[in-house]
């Protein structure tokens, strides 16, 4: 048997800030193999965003397949804890140190499932990355690569981002939007403010692109998704001068849209504002994800009945929030996010309750035995 606290203990123990491994795969793997895992890890990517290492382990064979989803990474600790980040410590009837919450916590508690149910039909297998809370560019595509190459597809994945709100089990994630970064630079020609007519003020015009964009509204939301919106995230001129009229004013905005929408279409409908206003102009765009939805189903109702005969909850079917790697996992298979509380995950002090961890165990074991009946 595994201690989920313990493992958590010592997964919170390596300081893995992305794209740091720091130790925190050799410890995965280290518990799987143990339990009768086969594990694979390896390293992808180069420098700024790397290298990444990633782990694929497995157990069992044949259908039915039913994977688990994880991160190993965490985000940098900042200044202002009241203890070491990475010296894992229980205060009371908390786990603190950064990852206790997102994710460290379901990736151990997974694992300690695992441990209970050493026998099982069909495939048990574990996706890790170490690249989720970075650019996501060497790790789960990396990954799914890996497991194309070798033909190697589940037929469920439950993702364990922390995405219960105020108690373990009130909600669990079907979906998420999709989510779009764009730079808009319109270019001008300087000059002497007291001379207009000898120069092209970029200014105007980037404002008139801005004010139609935020008056855009691009859906009222559907059954399972809140309304896309679009943010301006940054205006830009960087002129230190008082009399010069700049040579060009640029700007950054992000868009979180439902799936009623695709990245490339709205990409292309700011081109065309930018193009009306500023025939110059131009559009750089970095699609992070697409939005995805698995409908309510066989899996969602394996993990809310699960759930339900822990804790007596009556999940909450969510799309809310960020992205997570569940948005390139969707295309494999039909995937569910399940974790725990959020409440100090990415915060100073993170902390995750104890008998959190101990229930989240139970859910996991009753899910697994669940997903892998057939």
């Amino acid at each position: 048997m595994i201690d989920p606290v313990a493992l958590a203990s010592r997964l919170i123990a390596c300081p893995s800030v992305t794209p740091e491994d720091a130790g925190a795969i050799d410890v995965i793997a280290e518990a799987l193999e143990a339990i009768g895992f086969t594990v694979h890890s390896f390293w992808a990517g180069d420098t700024p965003d790397g290298p990444v290492r990633n782990l694929f382990a497995t157990r069992g064979q044949g259908g039915p397949h039913f994977a688990f989803a994880g991160h190993s990474d965490v985000v940098p600790a900042g200044p202002g804890w009241g203890t070491d980040p990475f010296t894992p410590v229980i205060r009371g009837d908390l786990l603190h140190g950064r990852g206790a919450v997102d994710m460290k916590g379901a990736v151990a508690a997974f694992i300690a499932a695992a441990a209970r149910i050493p026998d099982h039909q069909g495939t048990l297998s574990l996706i890790i990355t170490g690249d989720e809370e970075g650019p996501a560019t060497h790790g789960t595509l990396a990954l799914m690569a890996w497991m194309e190459e070798r033909g190697i597809r589940p037929d469920l994945c439950l993702v364990g981002e922390p995405t219960s709100a105020h108690r373990l089990g009130d909600t669990i994630k079907i979906g998420r939007r999709g989510s779009v970064n764009m730079w808009i630079e319109v270019p001008g020609t300087q000059g002497h403010v007291a001379y207009p007519h000898l120069a092209d003020n970029p200014a105007p015009r980037l404002i008139r692109i801005l004010n139609e964009l935020d008056g855009w509204t691009l859906d009222t939301g559907n059954r399972w998704f809140q309304p896309s919106n679009l943010e301006i995230t940054d205006i830009a001129i960087g002129n230190p001068a008082t009399n010069i009229i700049p040579g060009v004013a640029r700007a950054r905005l992000n868009i979180r849209f439902n799936d009623a929408h695709r990245g490339a279409d709205l990409v292309e409908h700011v081109r065309q504002v930018v193009a009306r206003h500023a025939p110059r102009g131009t559009v750089e765009a970095r699609i992070s994800g697409e939005a995805f939805l698995t409908e309510p189903g066989r899996l969602s109702t394996l993990v809310t009945d699960a759930i339900h005969r822990a804790t007596g909850l009556e999940a909450e079917l969510s799309t809310s929030g960020g992205t997570s790697d569940a948005r390139f996992l969707s295309r494999l298979c039909p995937v569910v996010e399940f974790g725990l509380c959020n409440a100090t995950m990415h915060k100073l002090d993170e902390a995750v309750a104890v008998a959190d961890l101990h229930a989240l165990t139970d859910i996991y074991a009753d899910i697994i035995t669940h997903a892998l009946q057939g």
